[in-house]
């Protein structure tokens, strides 16, 4: 069933958390061989003879499947094509036409049950049984529709995109990257909500949506998300509690990386972060309120940073509680801290994979299907020898996961002004060029260095000693 695999909205209760209860399933009728045989043929019997007689009217056609239920030719035409096709049967949330996916126009209600019932209608047996992920994950990024500005940047958005589409590939994530507007005046960092928003719909089969800025790049090949640690909570954030339930600063979270869970307490808090944005006609007013609430804060506007930090703040019992704001490792690292260490953390990797006991084994090559057995060891020698948190940290030597060049502007083509242009171009094409030699391994390659786009072949047994 659907409860095996899908974990919906984790609400509080007086037992601690909880997860929403949904519908019960609809019983299905299994009729023995020949009895549905004999059924077919009486079906059709009184269907020829009802022909014959030139009746046109028949019995309107139920939603649910049924043998013995008489249908007009059309429709059962129609749903014959369909359930051949693998379309299932039974009317779900997409047959209401008052669903939006847009935000602002309708708030969603009751979504834990209608996503239970298309999982069971899709996944009879449950997720497990189609062989994916117990939890399925989408990631969603994007980026304007017109051409960059600065020169280069259409590149760097190419090799930002590529980035994402191999770590997807191999740790079976799906991405959504989008460059439409899905709302005109919810641009630039506000536009992540309605794709976040529309992404759960278009995907009820996903337990989270994970939002991934244009300019991040995941620089840890290797790393899983722990989805086992946030089984307690909604909305995963890369912060510090302190500074935002205590300093009310609103750089203590970075909102241009998270994961939200597929649940109604999800839909409820993206509607509740919008109306705080551009779309809203009270967002100027929202402006003034966030700017007098923290106390750290650059201009007196709404951005979508600080609204979140607000909306925390404000309602740490209805939203706070199901958020889980940490930085136990990179889930979102700020780049200035991390580039010029990227060499010393590649070399300290090759040196455990000569050294590590069965490195032999571990430098063999490999498929790239096989990427998660050797990921799994490979890790497993850097942890004895390599010190620093799985996903890197702000102490010692392991992979950041994520690579975060906010301010870098790589499309608008002026960075901000604490930050040389010279500076984030060398910076994104490091952590670019690290991450694709993770990737170019199995296929035999690597760059000539870090600020190269040349490649030369790997020989074999790389990184043995003697190479």
């Amino acid at each position: 069933m659907a409860s095996e695999s899908t974990s919906f909205c984790v609400s509080s209760g007086p037992g601690g958390p909880k997860v929403s209860a949904a519908a019960k399933p609809h019983g299905h009728v299994v009729l023995p061989g020949r009895v549905h045989d004999a059924l077919i043929f009486a079906a059709g019997a009184v269907a020829a003879v009802l022909l014959l007689l030139g009746t046109a009217s028949f019995l309107s056609p139920t939603p649910v499947p049924n043998l013995v239920a008489l249908r007009s030719p059309a429709v059962s035409v129609s749903v014959s094509s369909a359930a051949s096709h693998g379309i299932a049967p039974g009317r779900t949330f997409y047959d209401d036409p008052n669903l939006s996916y847009a935000v602002g126009r309708r708030h969603l209600t009751g979504w834990d049950a209608k996503r239970a019932q298309w999982l069971r209608l899709h996944y009879p047996r449950g997720l497990n049984a189609s062989g994916g992920a117990a939890e399925r994950v989408v990631m969603v990024s994007g980026s304007q529709s017109s051409p960059c500005k600065g020169a280069g940047g259409d590149n760097l958005l190419l090799r930002f995109l590529k980035n994402k589409l191999d770590y997807c590939r191999l740790h079976g994530v799906e991405l959504f990257y989008n460059t439409a507007l899905l709302h005109p005046e919810m641009k630039a960092y506000w536009a992540k909500i309605p794709n976040v928003r529309a992404t759960m719909l278009a995907h009820p089969e996903a337990e989270w949506i994970w939002w991934l800025d244009a300019d991040a790049v995941l620089t840890d090949m290797d790393f899983s998300l722990p989805l086992h640690r946030y089984r307690d909570h909604n909305l995963i954030l890369y912060g510090w509690e302190r500074e935002v339930y205590d300093a009310r600063s609103w750089l203590g979270l970075n909102a241009g990386v998270f994961l939200i869970r597929n649940c109604q307490w999800s839909l409820d808090f993206m509607d509740a972060w919008a109306r705080m944005g551009p779309a809203s006609p009270e967002y100027a007013d929202w402006g003034k309120l966030i700017g007098e609430a923290l106390n750290i804060k650059a201009d007196n506007g709404s951005d979508d940073q600080a609204a979140l930090v607000y909306l925390l703040l404000k309602n740490r019992n209805k939203w706070g509680a199901k958020t889980y704001l940490h930085n136990d490792y990179y889930f979102q690292g700020y780049w200035a801290e991390i580039v010029d260490q990227l060499d010393d953390i590649a070399a300290r990797y090759l040196a455990a994979e000569r050294r590590a006991p069965g490195a032999a084994a571990l430098r063999r090559r490999h498929s790239e299907g096989e990427h998660a057995r050797y990921a799994a060891a490979r890790n497993a020698a850097v942890k004895r020898s390599v010190p620093g948190p799985a996903g890197g940290g702000q102490t010692g030597w392991r992979r950041p996961f994520v690579t975060h060049f906010t301010g870098c502007q790589p499309c608008g083509g002026k960075p901000n002004e604490i930050y040389s242009k010279e500076t984030c171009a060398d910076g994104m094409r490091r952590a670019l060029t690290f991450a694709d030699d993770q990737v170019l391994r199995a296929y035999g390659f690597r760059h000539e260095g870090p600020l190269s786009d040349d490649v030369r072949p790997l020989p074999f047994g790389y990184p043995a000693a003697r190479h």
